[in-house]
Parts: C-alpha cells; sequence; structure tokens
C-alpha cells in the first residue's frame, strides 16, 4: 500500500529526472546534427518553451550557449498540445514545458517518437483560495477546480488526503490516479477537472470556486507567489520533474548534450532558486 502522505510531505531534494534536447536534421541550415564535438559549434536550436519559467530559464543560458555558437531560437507556447505537435512536425528541435507523467502519456497517447533529455526543475502545485485561508476551512460542498492535465490529478489527490479531506484506494498509484479513486470525500467536495490549464489563474481571480490548483508556470506567471499566495502547495520528491524533450533521432546531439548540461550546472540551478524562492526547484544530474 502506498503510503500518500509519506510521498506529499517528503523534501524536494535536487535529483535527476527531467528532459531537455532536441536538434532536428530537416531544419535546412538552422541546424547541424553532425555527432562531433565541432558540430556544436555553429548550430541553432529552435525550443518551444512556456513562458515562466521554462523560456525565463532558456534565456538566463542562452548568452553562454552563444559563446559556444550555439545559438537559441525560443518559442513561447501557453498551450500544453502544440508544443509536442510542433515538435512532432520538426518545426521545433525541442521542448521544455511538461513534466515526466505528462510526457509519457502523450507519447503513447499519439505515438510520438520522442525521448527524455534530461530533467531540469520541479514546479510544486498549489492551492489558493480568495475565500479561504486553509484547507481545514472548506464546507461541505465546497467547489474544488482542477485542470484537465489529468497527469495532475494525482498530485491535487495527494493534497487533498495530505489535508484529511479524503481518502484514497488502497494500492492507487497516484502517478495514474483519477478522481474515481477517491474512496471516502465526507464533505461531499465538488471537484470540477475540465478548465484549460492556462484559464486556472483566470478563475481564481474571478472567484469561481472555493479552491482552484494551478501550476507554478501559470501562477508565476500571473504574479502569484506560490509559497506566500497558496493555502497549500505541494512540498515533495516527486516524479512530476520538468524536461527537455527531443525527437528520438537527436537524442545524442552535441548541442542538445551541452544545452542540458548547461541547464543543470550549478550556476543555473543558483539562479532558478534565487528567481523563484522555492515555487520552482532546480534537478541535478
Amino acid at each position: 500500500m502506498m503510503n500518500h502522505k509519506k510521498w506529499i510531505k517528503g523534501t524536494i531534494v535536487l535529483g535527476a529526472g527531467l528532459l531537455l534536447a532536441a536538434c532536428g536534421n530537416d531544419q535546412g541550415e538552422q541546424t547541424d546534427t553532425g555527432t562531433d564535438a565541432d558540430t556544436a559549434e555553429e548550430t541553432t536550436l529552435r525550443i518551444g518553451a512556456s513562458n515562466v519559467p521554462h523560456a525565463e530559464i532558456l534565456e538566463f543560458v542562452a548568452p553562454k550557449l552563444e559563446e559556444e555558437g550555439i545559438t537559441l531560437e525560443i518559442e513561447r507556447y501557453n498551450d500544453y498540445v502544440i508544443p509536442n505537435v510542433a515538435l512532432d512536425e520538426g518545426d521545433i528541435d525541442a521542448n521544455y514545458f511538461q513534466h515526466v507523467p505528462f510526457f509519457e502519456e502523450a507519447v503513447i497517447e499519439n505515438d510520438y517518437d520522442f525521448v527524455n533529455a534530461g530533467g531540469i526543475h520541479i514546479e510544486p502545485i498549489a492551492a489558493y483560495s480568495k475565500r479561504h485561508d486553509r484547507l481545514d476551512d472548506l464546507q461541505e460542498g465546497a467547489k474544488i477546480l482542477v485542470s484537465s492535465n489529468a497527469p495532475d490529478y494525482g498530485r491535487v489527490l495527494a493534497i487533498l488526503e495530505d489535508a484529511d479531506l479524503i481518502t484514497i484506494a488502497d494500492g492507487v498509484d497516484l502517478t495514474t490516479a483519477t478522481f474515481d479513486d477517491i474512496e471516502e470525500n465526507p464533505l461531499d467536495l465538488q471537484i470540477e477537472y475540465e478548465y484549460d490549464p492556462a484559464l486556472m489563474p483566470t478563475l481564481l481571480e474571478n472567484d469561481e470556486g472555493d479552491v482552484v490548483f494551478i501550476n507554478s508556470n501559470f501562477a508565476v506567471d500571473h504574479e502569484l507567489n506560490p509559497l506566500e499566495d497558496s493555502i497549500a502547495i505541494e512540498d515533495t520528491s516527486s516524479p512530476y520533474a520538468n524536461i527537455i524533450a527531443v525527437r528520438a533521432e537527436d537524442e545524442e546531439n552535441p548541442a542538445i548534450s551541452r544545452l542540458i548540461e548547461e541547464l543543470r550546472s550549478e550556476e543555473t540551478q543558483d539562479f532558478i532558486l534565487e528567481t523563484w524562492e522555492g515555487a520552482v526547484v532546480p534537478v541535478a544530474e
């Protein structure tokens, strides 16, 4: 039986597991996909990324890589579908926006020939409310708003269970859990989960529910501080590391390898910690 509370309460550690990679060989003069180190000296990588924190992290490492002849062209997306479509179609060489469970589900559902090139950071998901100061304050029938991003359901369930608001059936794997796995819901919480992830900050602003769960990238993009503004936050050693994804053919591209190395450097890790003060946490190799 999985100990969900231990899972949610674990300490976020600097550990492995995200993604980053890709340099397509169908980009003409823009991308050189040779196999020796010299080919990485004059390379352009087009990378699709969420605005915050992904694109900002890429912008931080871009000048250092440019000195070595690797130019990053960052395509910004405020969407969880298009970056993988763009990667599959060769419009970009890599993307940096998704965590591991989301990536794995997308690969299976769409038969993508992608690989996880490396983990970069973790973004704890958090609960926000304009009506309550704590999850303990919720009353019977409270409305809980969650995005339609199914791989995040287990994260929400774990936070609710940690607050003693629900119990989850024995043996359920939280990385694949759904709200049908709730065994007990004594307050008859009304959980709605059909919303676009990017819409969640707007739902909070409009006070559409008692609690709104928001991913940290969308939260900080709307000037919310997950550590200060949330009423509950995921604080775990979790499997939800954000990665850089690439097409399988580019898995060992030297420019991609150098990009990941720089994203995992101590300098970049310090930048992440200082910029987001724990709302975004770097992972190590």
